[in-house]
């Protein structure tokens, strides 16, 4: 399994933080390689919410099934695949300072075995990384610039 773990603060406060990651209509514009996150059914946040996911990394469209295992307003939000590959990422808001946010990420993956997981793996692996810094990265700037222009 690999796991990448990342840290960033963001200034803004943790409500505006937490209400733009918890809109599923604003992920593909700063998720790294997500092409696709709409909701399944009827919920589209908070506990028990699913979503059909597209990641695109190289060639390679990876789909998945995702539900919101953990949501606690302004503190966590945590998906975990039910469907196709086989991911978890669980994001936490933390308020440090005035009007700042402590935005950490936790992102798990599985790939699957044999030779086609040989194979995904030297597509996945040495991009993980820095797809995680590059979404933390395009998460603070676009939920900073948003904050900034509804101020």
């Amino acid at each position: 399994m690999g796991h990448i773990h990342h840290t960033a603060v963001a200034d803004v406060p943790v409500d505006v933080a937490f209400a733009f990651v918890d809109d599923y209509r604003t992920v593909p514009n700063w998720m790294f390689g997500i092409s696709r996150f709409e909701p399944i059914g009827e919920r589209d946040h908070g506990l028990g919410a699913t979503y059909n996911a597209t990641m695109n990394i190289g060639p390679k469209a990876l789909k998945s099934v995702v539900e919101v295992t953990e949501w606690t307003q302004d503190e966590v939000i945590a998906i975990e695949s039910i469907k196709g590959m086989s991911n978890s990422s669980t994001w936490r808001f933390e308020p440090v300072g005035e009007g700042q946010t402590r935005l950490t990420v936790d992102f798990r993956y599985n790939l699957p075995g044999g030779l086609a997981g040989k194979a995904l793996a030297a597509i996945v692996e040495p991009v993980v990384g820095g797809a995680i810094r590059h979404t933390e990265a395009k998460l603070r700037a676009q939920v900073e610039a948003h904050h900034a222009a509804a101020g």
